[in-house]
This record gives structure tokens, C-alpha cells and sequence, in this order.
């Protein structure tokens, strides 16, 4: 499996690197092959039109690639961990924590004891809760 999801990595670089070499070579709609090679006689390299057709065909290819690439990887990513039955926090090893102070405090406190807190009255002032013991 490690060496498929290799393979699949290598592609997808490659054809990435395929995409940005062919759209540098590409030119704007003005510009003619003649002027790559600093003379308008050598224009017919690949014909009037021939050059522009062939890089962009040749990048649509290896943006198909590269999509294709990106899609292997994603299903192969999330079926690793769909076989693992869980998500990534799933699985961590478990720790038991110790006890501490804090925790041995809040069990001792009645649950339905609300906390102290500062109620205002009809007259304005401001008066505390007391927790009943």
C-alpha cells in the first residue's frame, strides 16, 4: 500500500511540474512562435496554429493527471482511515489521568448547589447568593 501511495506522490509531482513548464512556454494570443526564437522565418515550427493546440492540449493532459493523481490520493487517505474505524484522535493511546485535589472538591459539592453570584434587587443593590449547606 506504501508503495502505491509512493507511486501515486511521484506522478502527481511530476505532473505538476509538467503543468508549470507548459504554461511558461506557452505565449498571449499576440505573440507568435517567430518571436521565441528572435525571427519570424522559424514560425512554422509547429505550424500557424500548431503551437498553441499542441501545449494546450499537452496541458489539459497533465491536468488531467494531476487530477486524477489528487483524486487516488484523497480516496486512499480516507480509506486508510475508514478500515481504522475512527477518526484521527480515535487513535491516540488512552492515559489514565491521576486524581487530583480539584477533582475530590467538585465530588463533594452538591450538584444542584448554584454558585455564588450577584443578583440586583428591585432597589438597584446588589446582594450574593449564598449556597444553602
Amino acid at each position: 500500500m506504501n508503495s502505491l501511495l509512493t507511486i501515486i506522490i511521484v506522478v502527481q509531482v511530476l505532473s505538476a511540474l509538467t503543468i508549470i513548464g507548459l504554461v511558461l512556454l506557452q505565449h498571449g494570443k499576440g505573440a507568435d512562435m517567430g518571436a521565441a526564437f528572435g525571427s519570424g522565418a522559424s514560425g512554422s515550427l509547429f505550424g500557424a496554429t500548431g503551437s498553441s493546440n499542441f501545449l494546450s492540449k499537452s496541458t489539459g493532459a497533465a491536468a488531467f493527471i494531476f487530477f486524477a493523481a489528487t483524486l487516488a490520493l484523497a480516496y486512499l487517505g480516507t480509506s486508510r482511515h475508514a478500515a481504522s474505524g475512527g477518526g484521527v484522535m480515535e487513535n491516540l493511546p488512552t492515559t489514565s489521568a491521576p486524581a487530583t485535589a480539584s477533582a475530590t472538591v467538585t465530588a463533594s459539592t452538591p450538584a444542584s448547589a448554584p454558585a455564588a453570584a450577584a443578583t440586583t434587587s428591585a432597589g438597584g443593590a446588589s446582594q450574593s447568593n449564598q449556597i444553602p449547606k
